[in-house]
């Protein structure tokens, strides 16, 4: 999921960077870092959430 959000975002940011005249190049740049940012803090969540899930499963396994 994380690399569909990246490969989503980099290509949104490919398409209307150079179309938007609208926002600053500040803005611009500053939205595409926020957006890679949450990407990021997804991908560590999704991480360590699944290690959490394995650990249980492997303490379910040695109880029996």
């Amino acid at each position: 999921m994380p690399l569909a959000l990246f490969i989503y975002a980099t290509a949104m940011a490919i398409y209307f960077i150079p179309r938007n005249h609208s926002l600053s190049d500040t803005e611009k740049w500053a939205t595409v870092i926020a957006s890679y940012l949450i990407i990021l803090a997804l991908w560590w969540v999704l991480n360590k959430k699944e290690k959490m899930m394995q650990k249980k499963e492997e303490d379910l396994m040695n109880k029996k």
